[in-house]
């Protein structure tokens, strides 16, 4: 029978459907929470993510403004730092503390951090693995449990948590970053440093609610086919 018909551990998916969607929504509201409170600096995000850089010394990154809400990113290919427009021109504690953020990956970049490093050389493998581990747990299958391909298929959704997990330090390291240069740059309060902190924290939050999601499908994974191959 097409062991998806039953499936004693579905929970486990639900589970990580709740973690990410409370990730999902604490960032948000937390967002805008801080975002309605203005920073007594008045600099907009666009102007903190370029003090902190020319305070680094770091001349080959240039900002853009880009669509979008939270779409903020760093882009160490074409050297690029990206703000969305709820942080670019806004001048509230939240937005200069997402763009101090983003400045944090760039500074990474600048001083070669390994796991940064580290991280993109994973990159392909995980896509890789994230495309191929359904369709040939799907094969082993149809092919009659073919025990082999599901737990090629297996190993290669792995690669997807590995990444996740790297991931986790970078952007632990870039919120550190970023407080370190508001608060050395006199740029925010301490009072506001501290909004900064809930805001980066919350943010945090959904990285490590993807890794725990992505963790629980892989666990559902091995015990739904190793209690087949048992059987």
């Amino acid at each position: 029978m097409f062991p998806f018909f039953y499936d004693p551990y579905f929970f486990l998916i639900l589970i990580g459907m709740g973690l990410s969607a409370l990730a999902s929504m604490l960032v948000q509201s937390t967002f805008s929470r801080y975002s309605n409170v203005l920073s007594q600096s008045n600099l907009t995000g666009e102007q903190a993510a370029q003090a902190i850089l020319a305070d680094q010394a770091i001349h080959n990154v240039t900002v853009h403004a880009i669509a979008g809400n939270l779409t903020d990113n760093y882009n160490g290919q074409n050297k690029t730092l990206n703000l969305s427009e709820a942080t670019f021109n806004q001048t509230s504690v939240a937005a200069i503390g997402v763009a101090a953020h983003e400045v944090g990956h760039a500074i990474q970049d600048a001083q070669n951090y390994v796991p940064m490093r580290l991280r993109a050389r994973i990159v392909p493998v995980a896509n890789l693995g994230a495309s191929l581990s359904m369709p040939l747990i799907l094969l082993g299958i149809f092919l009659g449990m073919n025990q082999m391909l599901i737990n090629i298929g297996i190993l290669a959704f792995a690669a997807v948590l590995v990444f996740q997990v790297v991931t986790l330090p970078v952007e632990f390291d870039a919120s550190r970053r970023a407080i370190a240069s508001l608060r050395n740059q006199n740029l925010l309060t301490e009072t506001e440093l501290s909004a900064v902190k809930k805001v980066l924290t919350a943010a945090a939050f959904t990285y490590i609610a993807s890794a725990l999601s992505t963790f629980l499908q892989l666990l559902r994974l091995v015990l739904l086919f190793s209690n087949r191959n048992n059987d």
